[in-house]
């Protein structure tokens, strides 16, 4: 069956590519990422079949979260550029579709956590999926320019997930994992709302450069990096990891704060032009799989 734009123009059915295009692929790559470094941080030893299915539970419920995003805020992303094609605005999908396949991967990753692996990581999978479509996607994100920084903690939640799949329990490690990605999401999302804000203001999105402006935001941005700075380095001098993590820590962040300082003291005003905030948004995705990949590297030889 064919579907329709939200003018009306009529479009091809909906593909594979397009059910994964709502999986949102790149978002997805950084989430079971960190969900797969929580798990292989954690100081026990656990079965590679359990391991995988608490990587694939973590992958299919973040999909079914991007899905249902995807769903709610249809007309969002038919009044942005970066968005406008997009398998609902586009046309290539119906809504109803589109609803049903974020339900059931959800519901199905759940069930499946909850049986294979234990309750625990499966109470916190639903917990990430229910914050992110919920609390971010259908109550914050229209309302309040503290969207992101509320809403972060729904990407923050894999490394909790991961270490709960691999231990049943939740310690201080994989709670100083989920502050660092909490606290990495405003100025990651920042950097890029200041040089695209003319599509978040042109779809009533309140970002913070919407709606305070852009020094605002910019001082933001370096005030958000200084805790999460803190919080990458805190496990090396807390006993709870070695130097290859400590050093990569303090180096990563360290170049995190001289970006996110630049982007501070940029005036520019002209989105076209604004290189450092676009090298901040670039160098935050790098940031968080490289620290991530360090811890993963620092526990391996410690073991």
């Amino acid at each position: 069956m064919n579907s329709t734009t939200m003018n009306g123009t009529v479009t091809a059915p909906a593909d594979w590519r397009d059910f994964l295009a709502l999986c949102k692929p790149r978002v997805l790559t950084l989430v079971v990422f960190t969900g797969l470094c929580g798990l292989l941080a954690a100081p026990v030893s656990i079965h590679p079949v359990i391991g995988f299915t608490a990587i694939l539970c973590i992958t299919l419920g973040a999909a079914a979260a991007g899905a249902l995003n995807q769903w709610y805020e249809a007309d969002l992303d038919a009044k942005m550029k970066r968005t406008a094609n997009r398998p609902l605005p586009a046309g290539r999908m119906d809504r109803q579709s589109a609803l049903h396949f974020g339900v059931g991967l959800g519901t199905f990753s759940v069930l499946l956590m909850g049986l294979a692996v234990n309750v625990l990581s499966a109470a916190i999978l639903t917990a990430s999926i229910l914050f992110y479509v919920l609390i971010y996607t259908v109550w914050l994100k229209r309302r309040t320019p503290q969207n992101i920084v509320i809403g972060g903690a729904a990407g923050a939640f894999p490394p909790l997930i991961g270490w709960a799949a691999a231990t049943n329990q939740i310690d201080l490690l994989p709670v100083l994992l989920f502050a660092i990605v909490f606290l990495w999401t405003p100025p990651h999302f920042w950097a890029l709302s200041l040089f695209v804000r003319t599509d978040y203001a042109n779809a009533g999105v309140p970002m913070l450069p919407v709606v305070a402006g852009t020094r605002t935001t910019r001082n933001q941005v370096l005030l958000y990096t200084l805790p999460m700075a803190a919080a990458a380095v805190a496990p090396w001098p807390l006993g709870m990891t070695g130097a290859i993590y400590g050093i990569a820590a303090v180096v990563l962040s360290g170049v995190f704060l001289l970006l996110s300082a630049r982007v501070c003291f940029n005036n520019e005003t002209d989105q076209a032009k604004m290189k450092p905030e676009r090298q901040l948004f670039a160098y935050s995705i790098v940031y968080l799989f490289v620290l991530f990949g360090a811890l993963v590297a620092d526990r391996m030889v410690l073991a």
